[in-house]
């Protein structure tokens, strides 16, 4: 049986058909979407026909079930005939602070930590429907349903039926979603859009049926799984366990673990997500990753390999030269409004050789704050599994054990977020337990200069603090 996973990510569609039986990816397509942080959803549809095209071409049979992984947390409004009111605001949309730091102010961040897992930051759901409500009423007013990124793909999959579904993993990042009790908080979304009540997706179970596909013709007849977020399926396309902390050096970055307990942190550092499995994922997240590595590439006026071979030129802790990596403001720590830093600037050590390999240990060291910050909510650290665009790069493969302090495995090459829905789409296929248990393969890099690494760790705290005061 052959299955198919698709990936809506930020920055382009994937779609992978996959061997349901030991995960052998047959076949693939992509199509890329335009670099914004608000978009009309039907560029999303678009992509994700084009994507599923060429996966489909390629197959050698027929796909028997379908699921959809999305970008988490962005704001899909639509009206009671299903048209969008306005370009769908995505997780890197930032202009909803002032109503996150306002939710704060009324609540306070411990009642709504323990209620949602969350803290309100721009990034999150619940703020940009309070930003809707105070910048476009007009919209609000004509609010009918809200839905979330990979909701709107499955929905659209399915046929733009009356019920609309999502997961618990995926709702559990919109600010309005108990992972304790699994059940939608409403009373927030009447709360920040002056009593307006819209409609959300029905909650499915991680492995039920959320209907067939009958908006696509290549895919017509498949049963269609409830679909999650980017991250809930990438742990699953990896089945990480305990010990395991994934870290995702993509667009944004991550740090995750797995749990079988939800987490309430009242600094917002953690959020308090839920998994794809019916556990739960305590997850670290900033804005800057890859990009930090694309920009610092472009300023030294070389690419990628040529970044690489010039940071693992430089020495640990790159001659005193310290980037804080806020190059698109920062959602952990909390500062929307942020620039980057560079720090420790002297006439010796401004070399090519430095700035690139502070590039790639400022980056890092955000990420290694992401894994000590979940160490402290409980979570075990054995290994790190590295993943993301970035984690191709030598440099940083050789950089991560120091700095993240335990040995690294790097899983091969693959699209880990769209493996994950076709591993949940063989899920709902089979009518299992469990999900299928594929074998992951990949690198493992031994940690070696722990010492190194901690140097540096420590001269990227202080520079974080003595600039920003966190």
């Amino acid at each position: 049986m052959f299955v198919l996973g698709i990936d809506s990510s930020t920055q382009s569609t994937k779609a992978v058909v996959v061997n349901s039986e030991d995960g052998v990816v047959v076949s693939e397509g992509k199509s890329p979407h335009p670099p914004q942080t608000e978009i009309d959803p039907a560029v999303w549809w678009t992509a994700c026909g084009e994507a599923v095209r060429q996966a489909i071409d390629q197959a050698p049979g027929p796909v028997d079930a379908v699921s959809v992984a999305g970008q988490q947390h962005g704001l899909v409004p639509l009206d009671n005939g299903g048209t969008p009111l306005r370009d769908a605001l995505l997780w890197n949309d930032t202009r909803s602070a002032p109503q996150a730091r306002e939710l704060i102010e009324r609540h306070g961040a411990n009642e709504l930590a323990e209620r949602t897992g969350l803290v309100p930051v721009a990034s999150f759901t619940l703020t940009k429907l309070a930003w809707l409500a105070e910048n476009e009423p007009h919209n609000a007013d004509r609010l009918d349903r809200v839905l979330l990124p990979h909701d709107w793909v499955t929905w659209r999959l399915a046929g733009r039926p009356e019920r609309a579904c999502t997961d618990r993993g995926d709702a559990s990042g919109t600010g309005y979603f108990s992972p304790r009790s699994g059940e939608w908080l409403p009373e927030l979304c009447r709360e920040v859009l002056g009593g307006r009540t819209p409609r959300l997706p029905e909650v499915l179970g991680s492995s039920d049926k959320a209907g067939e596909v009958n908006g696509l013709d290549e895919l017509s007849g498949a049963v269609l799984g409830p679909g999650t977020g980017d991250n809930m399926a990438a742990a699953l396309g990896m089945g990480i366990g305990p010990g395991d902390v994934v870290v995702s050096l993509g667009t944004s970055g991550t740090a995750f673990a797995v749990s079988d307990h939800p987490t309430a942190e009242e600094t917002g550092t953690v959020a308090g997500f839920c998994d794809a499995t019916g556990r739960y994922l305590p997850l670290v997240c900033t804005l800057n990753a890859a990009r930090v590595l694309d920009s610092a590439a472009n300023a030294l006026g070389t690419d990628l390999d040529g970044l690489s071979d010039l940071a693992l030129s430089a020495a640990p802790g790159a001659g005193g030269l310290t980037l804080i990596p806020y190059l698109e403001g920062e959602r952990t720590p909390d500062l929307p409004e942020a620039t980057g830093s560079l720090t420790g600037m002297r006439g010796t050590n401004m070399t090519p050789e430095n700035l690139a390999r502070a590039s790639v240990e400022g980056m890092l060291c955000g990420l290694a704050d992401g894994v000590e910050a979940l160490r402290e909510v409980g979570a075990t650290v054995r290994r790190v599994l590295l993943i993301g665009g970035a984690a191709d790069s030598p440099a940083v493969r050789a950089m991560a054990p120091s700095l993240f302090g335990v040995d690294v495995h790097v899983p091969e090459p693959a699209e880990y977020v769209a493996l994950g829905a076709a591993k949940q789409a063989a899920w709902v296929a089979a009518g299992t337990e469990q999900p299928p248990d594929w074998q992951l393969r990949y690198e493992r890099y031994e940690v070696g200069d722990v010492d190194s690494g901690a140097e540096v760790r420590d001269a990227y705290r202080r520079a974080r603090t003595r600039i920003y005061g966190v």
